[in-house]
């Protein structure tokens, strides 16, 4: 029979492991990783007086750019993957990056699938699911940064120095600046390694001894702070 055990500890476990793994996901998704030099309209740098310009933004995979003018396309700004396979990605460190962060994201997704079942099974096989989980989330946040610390030596690969400059070079972005997609990895990262301390947090709130007295007086459903 299922005994559905809810506590502020695993809650707030499964809550942010779902959201990590979103974050993650999100961001490896997104374009904005890093944030070109602005440009007008025709592609040039513009000029101190002119317009206000646009800024390009490059991902591992992706990039936005502004639309040069072509009619019948309502935005003004297109985003979508530049590189059609895996061999096109601009760097051989971002594939890297892909790999190793592809692989952190399976495991917290996964993870955080399992999470949602966590109130209901807590062990398998004689297994806690919290701390094998929690483990994982370990592994995946060791992919995560091997990942993040690549990232950086791709800045000197030509895709990254047509958007950032002659300057730019590994781990130095030129003329670019740092978009929103980097932090999140960076800040889904850290809360990987929080998850994975919570998840032992959670093991021991749903293993204490008042759950064992609810269950054995046959509560199926247990709720406790």
């Amino acid at each position: 029979m299922c005994h559905v055990i809810v506590t502020c500890r695993s809650m707030l476990w499964t809550l942010l492991s779902i959201v990590v793994a979103f974050a993650e996901l999100i961001a490896f998704m997104s374009a904005d990783w890093l944030i070109g030099k602005g440009k007008n309209r025709s592609g040039a740098e513009p000029a101190s007086a002119g317009p206000e310009p646009y800024h390009p933004t490059l991902g591992i995979y992706a990039r936005c750019i502004r639309n040069p003018g072509v009619q019948h396309v309502p935005r003004d700004t297109l985003c979508g993957p530049y590189a059609e396979s895996f061999g096109e990605i601009a760097s051989g460190f971002w594939q890297a990056t892909a790999i190793f962060l592809a692989m952190g994201i399976f495991i917290l997704c996964t993870v955080a699938l399992v999470s949602v079942f966590t109130m209901c099974v807590q062990s398998i096989m004689k297994k806690s699911i919290f701390n094998v989980c929690g483990l994982l989330q370990g592994i995946a946040g060791l992919f995560l940064i091997l990942g993040l610390i690549l990232y950086p030596a791709g800045w000197g690969c030509q895709k990254a120095i047509d958007y950032c400059g002659h300057y730019a070079s590994a781990y130095k972005p030129g003329d670019c600046s740092l978009g929103w997609a980097f932090y999140t990895a960076i800040g889904g990262t850290v809360l990987t390694f929080i998850c994975a301390v919570f998840s032992a947090q959670a093991e021991i709130a749903t293993s204490s001894d008042k759950v064992q007295e609810e269950i054995e007086e046959g509560k199926n459903l247990i709720c406790l702070l």
